[in-house]
């Protein structure tokens, strides 16, 4: 393992609040050459956190604390290891033209950003699919089954992967398996390979890369990495770039599910710019 490329810190409102120091310190225990903090973006201007908790990504007053303290530890550590100021973009259906008004003001800043899928649109409500297994289940019987979830989380990706974000549009796929996070409670009825498939060849086409993240390893409802091996796979196959990211949201989780990986060639956050 020497790139890690999605990393939250201690401005995640859920996650720990170890220091960016913490962080680094670990990695260079690992072995890191490269490491980019992809903490979850402001959601877009006028669109309400709709978890229970409302912490799903940090505030917008933060932003530049964020990004000031993350040159700090580059200055700091700049010729022991590779730190990206990085962004986790969420993909809000609806919210298009906000999320692109932020990236033109705030993409210049960014050495490294994914572009991920956290809220599905139902109706005039948006819900979180990956906030719980309690949440889940009341997805699943908003939108009626298991299936209907899956297939509306594939549709949103799809749209993700071909919206106009602008220039500053992420050129990486996070967690694309994401709505698997529960699978072992809730398993889908329908086998939803080709549908997988199908948007590993529109991320081709885009010459975007793909988040290989090992958290799902560790969710008891998951156990396997995002994508699963099929999708890695295929993904390989057809020369989309590939990235680990561990998902961090405490130091001592870098390098997570990195060892239930395919032994597949991974690439450096830095390359894909």
């Amino acid at each position: 393992m020497k790139y890690d490329g999605h990393v939250h810190t201690p401005y995640c409102p859920h996650g720990s609040s170890d220091s960016f120091v913490q962080y680094i310190e670990r990695a260079l225990q690992l072995g890191l050459k490269e490491i980019s903090f992809t903490e979850h973006a402001p959601l877009p201007e006028g669109f309400v956190d709709t978890t229970p908790t409302t912490d799903s990504a940090m505030h917008i007053d933060d932003l530049q604390p964020y990004f000031e303290d993350i040159q700090i530890v580059k200055e700091r550590y700049k010729s022991q290891i590779k730190i990206n100021v990085g962004l986790e973009i969420d993909f809000i259906e609806g919210f298009e033209e906000e999320i692109k008004i932020f990236l033109t003001k705030y993409g210049p800043f960014l050495d490294d950003s994914l572009l991920s899928v956290h809220f599905l649109k139902t109706g005039n409500d948006w819900i979180c699919l990956d906030y719980s297994h309690e949440l889940f289940g009341e997805l699943t019987a908003k939108l009626g089954s298991v299936d209907e979830v899956y297939k509306c989380y594939y549709n949103t990706v799809e749209k993700a992967i071909n919206s106009d974000l602008g220039e500053y549009k992420p050129k990486r796929i996070g967690h694309l398996t994401l709505v698997q996070k529960f699978q072992k409670k809730y398993p889908p009825s329908l086998h939803l390979d080709e549908r997988v498939f199908a948007l590993l060849d529109i991320i081709k086409q885009k010459g975007l890369a793909l988040d290989y993240n090992g958290a799902g390893v560790m969710k008891d409802f998951c156990l396997e990495p995002y994508p699963s091996h099929r999708f890695v796979t295929y993904a390989q196959k057809i020369g989309i770039p590939l990235v680990y990211g561990s998902d961090a949201h405490q130091a001592k989780d870098l390098g997570q599910g990195f060892h239930q990986l395919l032994p597949v060639a991974l690439s450096a956050p830095s390359s894909l710019k």
